[in-house]
């Protein structure tokens, strides 16, 4: 266990060294990385295309996130506290379809979604989509791949918070008079809010570094800041600008992490109280 850990560990360490000091190189005039120390590579981040993919990405990631904790919320109440015997089995239908590849995932999604796809011929068919709606090629797409690809990692984490929920808090709400709704705003969600925070993480990093939803669902004019490092990296030859945007998201992603380690600290100290 150890040796791989530490072998798993080595790989990564030297990988983020790689990175770190190729975002401060230079290409060659045959697009070779050099490495160097000058921040031409960061500045060029300032200008607007590079701004405007951050900030889509920074969008794109909280609506994804908002859309899976108003998805998870009832999925995850109706199989913890309703689900009874069926817990597992239910369980086990969300998360058993989701061991499949990603990549075959967002391509069969991409067919839902796709203009003579099952979802429009039936929103056509009811009247609410006419023959120019597009879902894919379009931002609602790529948020409709995200949520689909991420839902899962909100659903669990509130399951498990649900589970150790204290039910009769529920109890107590309806015997203050608190309709259904009431009860599970003031009571449900504060209650289970560090699985909510936990989902909200899960689904946040790998949503703001995805790029094959906008990849297949998007187009051109929805790239996320994972299109610009792939192309970067394989398309552009810029090993170096690359590695900077590498950095850049990693320092957003950071910064959430540390917000969200700062959260569950403080609860854990009023808690303790």
């Amino acid at each position: 266990m150890i040796p791989g850990t530490l072998w798993m560990t080595g790989f990564l360490l030297a990988s983020l060294v790689l990175v770190a000091t190729l975002a401060f190189g230079t290409t060659d005039p045959l697009g070779n990385p050099r490495f160097g120390l000058n921040f031409d590579n960061f500045a060029a981040l300032a200008q607007p295309a590079y701004r405007t993919v951050l900030l889509r990405s920074l969008g794109y990631a909280l609506i994804t996130c908002l859309i899976c904790l108003a998805v998870a919320y009832p999925v995850a109440y109706a199989i913890a506290l309703r689900g009874g015997r069926f817990k597992n089995l239910l369980i086990a239908a969300i998360v058993v379809p989701f061991f499949a590849n990603y990549l075959v995932r967002m391509y069969g999604w991409s067919v839902v979604l796709s203009d003579d796809g099952p979802l429009l011929d039936a929103l056509r068919a009811i009247g609410i989509a006419d023959d120019g709606t597009k879902i894919l090629q379009t931002g609602p797409g790529v948020i409709a791949g995200l949520v689909y690809g991420f839902v899962v990692f909100m659903i669990i984490p509130l399951y498990a918070a649900m589970e150790r929920m204290d039910t009769s808090l529920i109890e107590a709400g309806r015997d203050l008079y608190g309709g259904p709704l009431r009860t599970f705003l003031f009571v449900t969600v504060p209650a289970t809010r560090q699985g909510a925070a936990a989902g909200c993480v899960l689904v946040f990093l790998p949503a703001m570094g995805d790029f094959v939803s906008a990849q297949l669902m998007g187009g051109p004019d929805q790239i996320m800041i994972g299109n610009l490092i792939q192309d970067k990296f394989f398309q552009g030859q810029n090993w170096p600008l690359g590695s900077a945007l590498t950095i850049l998201l990693m320092a957003v992603l950071l910064l959430g992490m540390l917000g969200y380690l700062r959260r569950t600290r403080k609860d854990e100290a009023e808690a303790a109280r």
